[in-house]
């Protein structure tokens, strides 16, 4: 989605994308290559309508600012079985301030971050989802014992059956528990005792900006990804699958296609955010901005689909 600036004709402004993956078979171990959802949009595109179009005439220098804030969009990058789209609204709020660092909130060493890394791969999955002989997928984490997985709303809509791929690669049958669109978090629940290790959550309010973090999933297919950054900026005004804007986590950390639900962990292996969606250029992939749900949200949220599903 994007807008015409008056007198400069067709914009070339970030587009935003939510990073799931359309994969009608990924049994080869091959790298496909994918156009980005959301690119087209039009009547029919999920994207279409939902970025907030201001008629706001400013003049001076500030101008420029907003006019090429306006022509950003925050669309998941899903294809397949789901797909929704949503839209930044930077420049009204500003990215929360870091203050003083709480105990334990140390920047972490390459040393902790293998460390962190490495225990987090055991609880993170790639979600495949099937409908109507199409698939799609997306990552995922367990946060519990008793077989729960995190991952988004719009990985699984549209799905009619869905699986989970371990560190291992054996492939679990999953059921959909449920899914809340304007959050996008949905939980997945596969057979407890399998080899999945729940994933510890950051607590609220601990994780600061300039902090170093991972972000684990399957990007372009690709199970067991862990691409570093740091946390750009907190509090930063999304919507996100047409519900009310949400603050996000902003990461410069790479996120790309078959990212979506997947974590983003700080260096002690605690899930800070999922993550939902990144900016792109036309024609172009990750450029170093990605946003994710923060874990107190999708943690409540995820608890509360548990107790209806």
């Amino acid at each position: 989605m994007h807008s015409t600036i008056p007198g400069l004709g067709e914009p070339r402004g970030p587009r935003f994308v939510s990073p799931a993956l359309s994969t009608d078979d990924q049994s080869t171990g091959s790298t496909p290559v994918v156009p980005i959802p959301g690119a087209l949009t039009g009547p029919d595109d999920p994207a279409h309508g939902l970025a907030d179009q201001s008629a706001e005439a400013d003049s001076g220098a500030s101008r420029w600012p907003r006019l090429l804030l306006a022509g950003l969009a925050v669309v998941a990058v899903s294809a397949g079985a789901g797909g929704v789209a949503g839209h930044l609204t930077a420049g009204d709020t500003p990215a929360a301030d870091p203050g003083a660092a709480p105990a334990g909130a140390t920047g972490s060493t390459t040393a902790d971050l293998v460390t962190a890394a490495d225990q987090v791969l055991a609880g993170v999955v790639s979600v495949r989802v099937t409908s109507g002989g199409r698939g799609a997928s997306g990552s995922g984490f367990l946060i519990d014992e008793r077989g729960h997985v995190v991952t988004n709303s719009h990985v699984v809509a549209g799905g009619d059956t869905f699986q989970v791929v371990g560190r291992d690669g054996r492939r679990l049958t999953a059921r959909l528990v449920g899914r809340d669109p304007g959050t996008d978090i949905a939980v997945l629940r596969v057979d407890p005792g399998n080899a999945l290790r729940p994933l510890p959550l950051a607590s609220a309010g601990q994780t600061r900006v300039g902090e170093p973090v991972l972000a684990v999933g399957s990007p372009l297919g690709l199970s067991g990804t862990v691409t570093a950054g740091i946390v750009s900026a907190l509090d930063r005004p999304v919507r996100l699958g047409g519900g009310a804007r949400q603050p996000a986590v902003q990461t410069d950390a790479s996120i790309n296609p078959g990212n979506s639900g997947g974590p983003l962990v700080n260096g002690r292996g605690e899930v800070v955010g999922v993550n939902t969606a990144i900016a792109t250029l036309e024609g172009s992939g990750n450029i170093g901005i990605g946003f994710a749900i923060p874990v107190e949200r999708a943690a409540q949220v995820a608890q509360g689909l548990i107790a209806r599903g």
